[in-house]
């Protein structure tokens, strides 16, 4: 993308062109998340505890995370899973992991 730097250093913005097809990327990485989010949780359904409850639910969005792409930054919020359920070999809580290929819902080591 090519933006033109001012004078006094200021940068300005493409044209409106680009604002839309930054929205559209932004409007695309969220609803690929969000369906991803619904499709983990529907598989998981019939998950629950000892009381009836399900093991994995919505728990709202994390904090808005800037993806850059093509189309020049984003910024994008994901919708946040609480996944009560445990590995047996580890005694560590299940996460949901995206498969979307975004660097902060990758696995930390």
């Amino acid at each position: 993308m090519l933006s033109v730097v001012t004078a006094d250093g200021s940068m300005e913005s493409g044209s409106l062109i680009d604002e839309i097809v930054r929205e559209g990327a932004r409007r695309m990485l969220a609803a690929a998340l969000e369906a991803e989010v619904h499709q983990y949780i529907a598989e998981l359904a019939a998950e629950t505890d000892g009381a009836g409850r399900r093991l994995v639910v919505r728990n709202g969005h994390h904090r808005p995370r800037t993806v850059v792409t093509a189309a020049g930054p984003v910024e994008v919020k994901a919708p946040r899973v609480n996944d009560k359920r445990v590995d047996e070999a580890t005694g560590e809580r299940k996460r949901f992991w995206s498969c979307s290929g975004f660097a902060w819902t990758a696995p930390r080591s």
